[in-house]
């Protein structure tokens, strides 16, 4: 039995210099980052890691050195003379921001003011002769999930470089590259995430996890922790008033877990502690004594379908069926000239957002005012409404744009127990997870198990396709049931195939939970069709290129399931033109190539009926509000809704004002699904041409609506379904070394119907191609025989680092999509799709190995370093 930890905190002070003031802080913080942050107020320092020290979203200047807070013990930085964001000279940090804002080198922006930190002391240092090479080796200690590093490089070039870089102001109006909105206070850390917030009387809450992915629950002892000074409550599974699960889809997913429940993976939550300050509720909540009768974990997908239940409460481990059949495969196959019998097996994958998820609920009359930065606050209002047992009115959920997201969140992580302990206590209470936590408890890329046939006639055209997919969806529903069919429908990718019989199947286990991240089954699919594609046109002997463009949709084609392609489908040829070029080039100059060709919904399609809603609103003061429905996470839906509603008004984009909050029924659901660009410009179109109409008078909300409602289910088994309303379209080669296998060059056209914005647009497809290169080489999120995550510290998730990064091309298309406003397609998911089939071939022509694992470094029978 593990022993109980004992804590004494010390009342000992260090004397320091924080941006030129002497002062004294605790010597009982864990370490500089903290005592920075709670109790000398600097909220420029992020904690993405602590105490990892290795996102580098903390980095200070320590007597002149750049380095991570979170790694500075109390000791060491006695003494010392510490410089933060806060502290820099005005004109320095309008300088920094500035550069960063015109390069598009922020996206989300949690990452960015440690990195300007960097910048300041490599400028410092090198001043004009600082080169590229030292750029990308520094900014090693830094991770940024969004941008793929290509606009980070470019702007500190541009600040070393010394030339005078004019204010940058966002700017209004359809196709206008302009600055992200906030761009300049996010850079420099004024724009405050929900860990940032601090407001009279707030307590902090701490979670206590399961200790095993599946046991039943005998007790939960909080004696000792109650007994800890500064303890101010703790609650579990027995004070939830109203509905004790929940879920976006199914209500499968339990708040906590009860005694007389059992877990079922290892984010389940017995516990929460309510404490006046962070370390002593996280110290609390490891003094919490659970007992357990420890189970057997059910980790094998392939096996569980037969096992015994996975998760408590349930029956059975499938979670869903998704297939359609078109034709006769068997005799299209029996009849190919060549064909291709593979197995494809893709990895679970972490979404490594730099912002741990954090909530802050505050009592407000007989409800609460919640901050959140979850991808769907009215799906957050509602659900937290219900665990409580109260109406949702009570309840106002404001969205705090969020540090990164990439589809881990859409379920809600810690929302709900921190609204339970606001309303239960009396007392406003943040709750924000540590990186580990974080790992452990939110929706991860699913492992998708991928039995392919495949054939084509002499010529190089598809005749048939059969493909049975395996997915591990983890214990609770998630979105699971969606990205296998979503994996199903785009099993033949954007070709034609006359005859096709596809069934995805999600299964329950006890490893960690899979839902939505960027791609939504649609990469996993895709690898797996491209890879097909490649091996048959080397049967065939033809080109990578050829046997794409022989087979590629175009409008008035039946796709996959049946769909009859529009005319915005004439962006897979624009895709494919673009490239031939560079794909040419590179195949005369010797090199290894790889060619991806993919393509990608917007919006939930499937049947389901998508409203998106917007308010425009005309202030006293001049001030335009606008408000959508969309959540802010780096990718610029309150760029687009400022640049539209600029557009239809004809105002300068300075005078709006964006706002997303439940105090208005706007809600449509998660962003998700490539859709909040496409569907929150309709919706504020609506908005201002109903303002326009009624002469734009002051207090008035004006409302727009967008709205899909013309698609099909799968399961409908029409003939020809419409599944999705529009879809995206990409193109992508890798141009690899052949005598070293190293990757030197990406170029990713990519079809978005129309650039709003296409400097973040290039940013989009930049940090996507990043993702999608890791997600082909190195990153990877195993599990062991019990369940338990195997990688647990960010540098272990193999993500790669700006020198690792090669030079990368966008090339934007503008095929518009009919019916989509502006003709806009999505561009934030399809950027990774066509990646790792590009990188897979591109490494055959280096070895001759085929691959059909991912990631390729782990699996590859060659050192690829």
């Amino acid at each position: 039995m593990t022993a109980t930890p004992v804590y004494v905190r010390t009342t000992e002070k260090a004397s320091l210099i924080v941006n030129g003031r002497p002062i004294e802080v605790g010597m009982h913080h864990p370490h500089l980052l903290a005592a920075l942050r709670e109790e000398v107020g600097i909220t420029s320092a992020k904690d993405g890691c602590a105490p990892q020290g290795q996102c580098g979203c903390c980095t200070i200047l320590l007597d002149g050195k750049a380095i991570q807070a979170c790694l500075v013990s109390m000791e060491k930085a006695a003494g010392k003379e510490v410089l933060t964001l806060e502290g820099f000279d005005e004109d320095e940090r309008d300088r920094l921001a500035r550069g960063f804002a015109a390069k598009g080198a922020l996206q989300c922006g949690f990452c960015t003011p440690g990195i300007l930190v960097r910048a300041k002391a490599l400028i410092d240092q090198k001043g004009p002769d600082l080169d590229r090479a030292t750029i990308e080796g520094r900014l090693g200690a830094h991770l940024c999930r969004c941008t793929g590093y290509v606009g980070i490089v470019e702007a500190i070039e541009l600040l070393a470089s010394g030339v005078d870089i004019p204010a940058v102001a966002v700017e209004g109006g359809i196709g206008v590259s302009s600055v992200k909105y906030e761009s300049e206070a996010l850079a420099l850390g004024d724009r405050g995430y929900v860990d940032d917030l601090r407001v009279p009387a707030m307590a902090h809450g701490a979670l206590r996890l399961a200790d095993h992915a599946r046991a039943d629950v005998l007790s939960i002892d909080t004696q000792a922790a109650h007994a800890l000074p500064g303890v101010i409550a703790i609650y579990t599974g027995a004070d939830v008033p109203g509905d004790l699960r929940v879920g976006i889809i199914h209500k499968d997913w339990p708040v906590f877990i009860p005694v007389g429940g059992r877990t079922s993976y290892l984010g389940d939550v017995l516990a929460i502690v309510v404490a006046e300050d962070q370390q002593t509720a996280r110290q609390a909540a490891d003094l919490i004594d659970v007992s357990y009768t420890v189970l057997t974990p059910i980790t094998d997908p392939m096996t569980a379908l037969n096992d015994e239940d996975a998760v408590w409460g349930l029956d059975g481990n499938q979670l869903s069926v998704s297939e359609y059949v078109r034709g006769d495969v068997d005799q299209a196959l029996a009849g190919a000239a060549f064909t291709v019998d593979e197995l494809f097996v893709t990895q679970r994958v972490e979404q490594a957002f730099l912002e741990p998820e954090s909530t802050l609920a505050v009592p407000a009359g007989s409800g609460l005012h919640v901050y959140s930065g979850g991808q769907g606050v009215w799906d957050d209002r509602d659900q937290i409404a219900a665990v409580l047992g109260v109406d949702r009115e009570s309840i106002t959920v404001e969205l705090v744009s969020n540090g990164g997201a990439f589809g881990g969140k859409e379920d809600m992580s810690n929302q709900a127990q921190t609204a339970l302990a606001a309303y239960l206590s009396g007392r406003p209470v943040k709750c924000t997870l540590t990186r580990e936590q974080s790992f452990f408890m939110h929706a991860k890329r699913h492992p998708i198990r991928i039995e392919t046939r495949a054939g084509c006639d002499e010529n190089g055209k598809l005749v048939g396709l059969k493909v049975r997919m395996i997915g591990d969806s983890g214990p609770y529903a998630s979105v699971g049931m969606k990205v296998l069919e979503r994996a199903a429908g785009h099993a033949s990718g954007p070709y034609v195939v006359p005859n096709i019989d596809v069934k995805a199947t999600a299964v329950r286990t006890n490893n960690s939970v899979c839902g939505a991240f960027r791609g939504f089954g649609a990469n996993q699919a895709q690898f797996a069709m491209e890879g097909v594609m490649d091996r048959l046109a080397e049967q065939v002997g033809i080109s990578g290129w050829e046997i794409r463009s022989r087979n590629a949709i175009e409008p008035g084609v039946v796709w996959g399931p049946g769909q009859i392609m529009d005319d915005g489908s004439t962006g897979v040829r624009l895709c494919l033109e673009a490239i031939k070029g560079p794909y040419d080039e590179a195949r005369a100059a010797g090199k290894a190539v790889g060619l991806g060709l993919a393509l990608k919904n917007s919006g939930l399609g499937n049947g389901f009926l998508e409203v998106a809603r917007a308010v425009v609103r005309f202030e006293e003061d001049g001030i335009v509000e606008v408000r959508h429905c969309w959540t802010e996470m780096g990718q610029g839906v309150h760029t687009v809704a400022m640049q539209v509603a600029a557009e239809e008004l004809g105002i300068e984009a300075n005078r709006i004002r964006v706002v997303v909050d439940t105090t208005r029924e706007l809600g449509a659901g998660q962003t998700t699904g490539s859709r909040g660009t496409l569907m929150g410009a309709g919706s504020v179109q609506a908005a201002c041409q109903a303002a326009l109409a009624d002469g734009c008078q002051v207090g008035i909300d004006y409302e727009g609506e967008y709205r899909v409602d013309w698609t099909n289910k799968l399961s409908d088994g029409l003939e020809n379904p419409i599944l999705h309303s529009a879809f995206g379209y990409a193109a992508q080669i890798v141009i690899a070394d052949k005598s070293t296998g190293n990757i030197e060059k990406v170029v990713a056209a990519h079809d978005v119907g129309r650039a709003v914005n296409p400097l973040l647009c290039k940013g989009q497809v930049e940090g996507a191609v990043h993702m999608g290169l890791g997600y082909a080489l190195t990153e990877d999120f195993p599990t062991d025989a019990d369940g338990r995550p195997t990688n647990m510290t960010l540098r272990s998730l193999g993500i790669l680092r700006p020198k690792d990064v090669p030079e990368i091309e966008v090339i934007l298309v503008e095929a518009p999509q009919p019916r989509a406003p502006f003709g806009i397609k999505g561009v934030g998911e399809i950027g990774l799709v066509p990646t790792a089939g590009a990188v897979s071939q591109a490494l055959y022509e280096v070895d001759g190995i085929r691959r059909s694992r991912l990631p390729i470094n782990t699996h590859s029978p060659v050192d690829l370093s």
